[in-house]
């Protein structure tokens, strides 16, 4: 019998192969209104629970759904945005207020 070995035998860049892994996406930059943003695609089953507003049409993207989280170059954590795919790509298209409906929830 072989001992176990409890170290990984993976070079150091797997670190974020594994983080790409776990969000369901790999991460990417973009240029959006003068800034880089980086853009990474979430298959939605790694979020089962969690409701997102999508900035781009006000909607609710239900939980386990796959879609965009968009962030500025030099933004924290708390400016991840949630994006349809859909409406990440038709973001130059939209304009800069949104209109909602009057029976629109207002959150």
């Amino acid at each position: 019998m072989s001992p176990r070995h409890n170290r990984s035998r993976r070079g150091a860049g797997a670190a974020q192969d594994d983080r790409d892994d776990r969000y369901g996406g790999s991460q990417r930059t973009e240029s959006w209104q003068g800034e880089e943003w980086y853009v990474r695609l979430v298959a939605g089953a790694s979020s089962p629970g969690k409701r997102y507003r999508c900035p781009g049409c006000d909607q609710e993207i239900p939980g386990g759904a796959p879609h965009v989280v968009a962030w500025p170059e030099y933004g924290g954590v708390d400016d991840r945005r949630h994006w349809h795919k859909a409406c990440w790509s038709a973001k130059d298209r939209r304009t800069t207020r949104v209109q909602r409906s009057r029976n629109a929830p207002k959150y």
